[in-house]
């Protein structure tokens, strides 16, 4: 990978500035481009084993097919991993994305490395709509211009795509509808994390109740593979003529084979299954010595707790679908203002506490999806919270008696 890097960023500058002499100034040549030379393509790439490639990816391929004539790769989803504090920005939605330009060839073997297909969708442009489009792209590509605010659900690689090829169509786009199901965002992305069940309960973990919405034909579209189909039953209207907005689809890069990573043996629902036996068992143990276990209770508040910070923090996040999320209920910091108590066996009414947001929490999983197997957390949250409700009223009891 770092050896793909360094040719990246050797050959970017060269691809840049030969692109934006080709269209600068473009007044003076617009009569000399012959722009029916020129193939202006939406390439579409499946998914590869990288966490940032789950859900595929899209870009533009300008080629003009004259002899030595340039073939670039645009693409909206240049980042920087090792830029300062580029996590917590992402978690934020503070991140920066960028426009590259670099050789369609370098483009071509990076994804075939990857095993991964690239689909081509040659578009059906008047050479008026090519030479709008190189233009546009031209100018997306200066320094002030080709960074971007990057939003996953509303603005990003595939949905700049679209915009800015739409933009510079002269007709109106007419998109075929596909069917009466409007899934939600969090179905849509159950879809293309079904192979990561570890994703996909990261993800679920962050998505709030607004992910759980019905989403409409365009808003589907983030997706890579939602907007190949769109593009392919699109028509153009212009006039009282329609002509199809793509031309030719052929395969960039055929599927190869995929190098796969080694996971966590256990999936995260096995894993709360798990904790809840776990947890079981040992509400029975202590029931029966009508004794809490002071290391079992830690645990259970250090899990919570922990989860609570990073879900606290979503609260203020950029991020429209995860800014209310009903697992904030259970999953929440209270825990560890409670944690010194617990741990010197002091009276408190944490556990009073927890049991009410538990009951909550279990209700509130009507209207919103939670991660899977997050119950079973909060089943032995409740168990101990009955157990520790219990206790009390037996030593509340022999007091009473010891008085009398």
């Amino acid at each position: 990978m770092k050896h793909l890097e360094i040719i990246f960023n050797a050959l970017k500058g060269c691809f840049i500035t030969l692109f934006l002499a080709t269209v600068t100034p473009m007044a003076a040549q617009q009569d000399s481009l012959r722009m029916d030379s020129v193939e202006i393509s939406l390439l579409t790439c499946q998914p590869h084993d990288e966490v940032y490639s789950l859900y595929g990816h899209t870009a533009i391929r300008y080629h003009d097919l004259r002899k030595d004539g340039i073939d670039i790769a645009f693409n909206y989803g240049i980042f920087d991993f090792k830029k300062s504090f580029f996590v917590l920005r992402f978690v934020f939605g503070l991140t920066d994305y960028e426009l590259g330009a670099y050789s369609y060839r370098f483009f071509q073997e990076e994804y075939r490395r990857f095993g991964s297909m690239v689909t081509e969708q040659v578009l059906n442009l008047t050479d008026e709509e090519k030479a709008v489009l190189q233009q546009a792209l031209a100018v997306n590509m200066k320094s002030e211009n080709r960074v971007y605010r990057y939003n996953y659900f509303y603005n990003n690689c595939t949905t700049k795509a679209r915009d800015i090829i739409e933009k510079c169509i002269t007709g109106k786009i007419e998109y075929e509808s596909r069917d009466d199901y409007a899934p939600t965002f969090r179905e849509m992305v159950h879809e293309m994390t079904r192979d990561n069940p570890w994703a996909r309960f990261g993800n679920d973990l962050l998505l709030g109740i607004k992910a759980d919405s019905k989403t409409t034909m365009r808003q589907q579209e983030f997706l890579p593979y939602n907007l190949m189909y769109d593009f392919d039953h699109a028509q153009i209207y212009l006039y009282g003529q329609y002509r199809p907005l793509v031309k030719e689809r052929r395969i960039a890069v055929p599927a190869g084979v995929r190098m796969v990573k080694s996971e966590i043996p256990l999936t995260p629902l096995e894993c709360m299954v798990i904790l809840l036996g776990i947890g079981l068992i040992l509400f029975l143990i202590e029931w029966k010595k009508q004794k809490a276990f002071v290391v079992w209770d830690v645990l259970l508040m250090l899990i919570t707790g922990i989860i609570g910070i990073v879900l606290f923090l979503m609260l203020f996040s950029q991020h429209p679908t995860v800014s209310l999320n009903l697992q904030f209920i259970l999953l929440n910091p209270l825990s560890l203002f409670f944690l010194w108590q617990v741990l010197n066996s002091k009276r408190t009414r944490y556990w009073h506490i927890t049991a009410v947001l538990c009951v909550l929490f279990l209700i509130g999983g009507l209207f919103q999806s939670y991660a899977e197997g997050i119950w079973s957390l909060a089943l032995c949250l409740l168990l101990q919270s009955i157990l520790h409700l219990k206790v009390k009223n037996e030593k509340s009891k022999v007091k009473r008696n010891n008085e009398k």
